[in-house]
C-alpha cells in the first residue's frame, strides 16, 4: 500500500524566516503536497499566515498546495487563497453556516474541496457532502498548534471514513494531520489513510534529511 501513500509536509514546522527555502527543499525532497496551515486566532488559538504569503510561496514550488483553513467564518477567504495559488482548500465542518454551499464555492473557484473533522467532530457531519468533497481531513490533535500528542481514538474514525469513502466509489483523499511520526504513520495507514500531514517528522534534522524523512513516512505502511 505504501506506493499510494502521499506525504504533505506541514510548513508550520518550518523556519518562518525562510519559508521559501523550506518549500523548495521539500519540493526537491519529493513531497507530494505542501501543507499550509492558516490560523486566524479565532477558530483556533493561534495566528499564522494570509494569502499574500501563499502567493509568495507559490513562486517556489509547483507541488500541490494543500491549504488548510482553520478560519471562521471561512467563506470570505476562499477566493483570496484560491487566487494566491491554493490547489486544495480544506475547511472545517463547523467554520461556516452552510457547508454544502462552501464546498460548491470552492469548486466554482476551480479548486479541490476538503472538509476537516476535529477530534470532537462526528463522521456524520459529512453525510450530506460526501459525494461532493475531494478530500476528508481527520485531525488527530486539536487544531491550533504543532507538536501535539496523537489522539489514538481517532483511528476508529479514520477506519469508519475509509469505509464511507470506499462505498462512494469516488476518489477522495483521506488525510490525517496531527502527531504523525513513524509509529503513528503505520497506524493511520493501516486504518485507511492515504495522505499524511507531517510537521516535526518531515522537517526533523534539517534539509539534508528531508528526502529520507519523506521516504520513511511513505514506507511506514
Amino acid at each position: 500500500m505504501s506506493s499510494s501513500i502521499r506525504i504533505a509536509p506541514s510548513i508550520l514546522s518550518a523556519d518562518f524566516a525562510a519559508l521559501g527555502a523550506a518549500v523548495r527543499a521539500m519540493d526537491e525532497a519529493g513531497a507530494d503536497y505542501i501543507h499550509i496551515d492558516v490560523m486566524d486566532g479565532h477558530f483556533v488559538p493561534n495566528i499564522t499566515i494570509g494569502p499574500g504569503v501563499v502567493a509568495d510561496l507559490r513562486k517556489h514550488s509547483e507541488r500541490i498546495f494543500d491549504v488548510h483553513l482553520m478560519v471562521s467564518p471561512v467563506d470570505a477567504y476562499l477566493a483570496p487563497f484560491a487566487e494566491a495559488g491554493a490547489d486544495i482548500l480544506t475547511v472545517h465542518a463547523e467554520a461556516g453556516p452552510h457547508l454544502h454551499r462552501t464546498v460548491q464555492a470552492i469548486h466554482a473557484l476551480g479548486k479541490r474541496a476538503g472538509v476537516a473533522l476535529n477530534p470532537g467532530s462526528p463522521v456524520s457531519l459529512l453525510d450530506e457532502v460526501i459525494d461532493e468533497v475531494d478530500l476528508v481531513l481527520v485531525m488527530t490533535v486539536n487544531p491550533g498548534f504543532g507538536g501535539q500528542k496523537f489522539i489514538a481514538r481517532q483511528l476508529d474514525k479514520i477506519a469508519a471514513l475509509r469505509r464511507r469513502i470506499d462505498a462512494t466509489g469516488r476518489s477522495i483523499d483521506l488525510q490525517v494531520d496531527g502527531g504523525v511520526n513513524l509509529d503513528t504513520a503505520q497506524k493511520v495507514i493501516a486504518a485507511g489513510a492515504d495522505v499524511l500531514v507531517a510537521g516535526t517528522a518531515a522537517f526533523a534534522d534539517g534539509p539534508d534529511h528531508y528526502r529520507g524523512n519523506i521516504a520513511a513516512l511513505r514506507g511506514a505502511g
